[in-house]
């Protein structure tokens, strides 16, 4: 059993100019890869989790294998999250509805979300999740490899990477610049399909 490196959903150039195709060739190209890379070899010989799943193996790891497999997992979700032809805001429906009662406007979520995308200490991943047991639309911050797969109340609908690796090729140490250019790049429907799935 191994693990496939998820291609993007999209040409190399796609999100350029807010994100390079030199940032995709490491980001997703060597950064990805690595992290599918130790994984597999990880797994090689672990009877355990033989045929398990990704989000399996999420769920029921810890040390170097929790890391690889929620980078895997993380990265592909986060490709799936852009789009050359995104930005703007989610179309009227359920989840904008959601959005607002949850932080008072669309614009209030943004200003929420990328403050703490700013703020993260050190390496990690900002979510938008689903609540299952509230209904209610939450920020989750998780440092390094955090996957909010490992809560059985929390559904993926959005998420920012804010390695240094995912914008320093383009942006250097200025994360907030990413982030104002993240937002030009969201994927809508696919997180408005995540939110009507979960």
């Amino acid at each position: 059993m191994s693990f496939a490196h998820s291609p993007l959903p999209y040409d190399m150039t796609a999100l350029e100019p807010h994100i390079s195709k030199e940032t995709l060739e490491y980001h997703w190209g060597k950064h990805h890869k690595a992290y599918v890379d130790k994984l597999n070899a990880a797994l090689e010989n672990n009877a355990k989790l033989s045929g398990a799943s990704l989000e399996e193996v999420i769920k029921s790891s810890e040390g170097g294998v929790y890391n690889n497999a929620a980078q895997v997992w993380n990265h592909a979700f986060y490709w799936q999250c852009l789009s050359g032809n995104g930005g703007g805001q989610p179309s009227e429906g359920h989840f904008l509805t959601a959005l607002h009662d949850g932080f008072g406007s669309f614009e209030a979520f943004k200003e929420t979300f990328s403050q703490k995308s700013a703020t993260l200490f050190g390496s990690g991943w900002t979510f938008l999740v689903k609540n299952t047991q509230s209904g209610a639309l939450e920020i989750l911050s998780e440092g390094n490899a955090g996957c909010p797969l490992v809560h059985d109340h929390f559904v993926p609908l959005l998420t920012c990477d804010v390695w240094e690796h995912a914008y320093y090729v383009d942006y250097r140490n200025a994360r907030p610049k990413y982030i104002e250019a993240f937002w030009k790049l969201v994927n809508w429907s696919f997180v408005e399909s995540n939110y009507a799935a979960a």
